[in-house]
């Protein structure tokens, strides 16, 4: 098993604590996000570690990863950073974004999923949102399950709470097989569409994810209540970190 954390976007809501450092840099609880995210997965066992780099790269610098760059970062989005570093995408992958914190039971349970895609949903996200800001459903995505758990649709905005069963939280696992499908489906995608009104470079993960159920390939949840917490802005960082219920 490797990881790859996608760490090349600017951060721009958590200015001024980004004016000088990638958003991963940022301190919670007196220790740098990536470093609450190394020490988790470290933690679990995996050591081939990538840290696809972008904005303010080259203050970004970890021990014992390997380092990828998006030099497109100003003008791309999270999706073309994770094929920065697509040779990588080869055998279990688990992929990581760099604004969020997780109790190491979550990555257990996310590791111990034997689907070839998978994903984390929090079904209590509710509880953190509302702590977050004055209406959730503003900065909420749409998030459907199946009767299995398989992930029907995600990453829209939606009208109301109805259509979200729980949220997306930024962790997907890939096995062998699953990664072969990942880049394949990528590759296999027209350049010139538009894909949640964005362009292809600025493709946003959700969408590429929804590309592929729609493509009929299955996106499994990993349920989980709370146990994380998502580092946006300046509010965020004084939020404590709950525990992990299992879902």
């Amino acid at each position: 098993m490797q990881s790859i954390l996608l760490a090349a976007g600017q951060g721009t809501r958590l200015r001024p604590f980004t004016d000088h450092q990638p958003k991963c840099m940022v301190p919670y609880q007196n220790k740098a996000i990536i470093d609450h995210i190394l020490d988790v997965q470290r933690g679990c066992g995996i050591e081939k570690i990538v840290l696809v780099k972008g904005y303010c790269a080259d203050a970004l610098q970890r021990e014992g990863t390997i380092q990828c760059e998006n030099k497109a970062y100003a003008t791309t989005n999270m999706v073309s950073s994770l094929f920065s570093a697509e040779e990588h995408i080869d055998g279990e992958v688990l992929i990581s974004y760099t604004d969020i914190i997780y109790r190491r039971e979550i990555l257990e349970q996310m590791l111990a999923c034997e689907e070839d895609i998978a994903i984390t949903v929090d079904l209590n996200w509710r509880k953190l949102w509302q702590q977050r800001m004055v209406n959730p459903l503003e900065d909420a995505e749409t998030l459907e399950l199946g009767a299995q758990g398989e992930v029907l649709s995600l990453g829209k905005k939606p009208t109301s709470y109805e259509q979200i069963q729980g949220q997306y939280m930024g962790l997907i696992k890939l096995s062998d097989r699953g990664s072969k499908i990942l880049k394949s489906h990528y590759e296999g995608l027209n350049r010139d569409d538009r894909y949640d009104g964005k362009d292809f470079p600025n493709m946003y993960m959700t969408s590429l994810l929804q590309s592929l159920i729609d493509a009929g390939h299955k996106v499994q949840s990993v349920p989980v209540r709370g146990g994380w917490l998502e580092i946006d802005c300046p509010g965020d960082m004084d939020i404590p970190l709950s525990p992990y219920e299992p879902a």
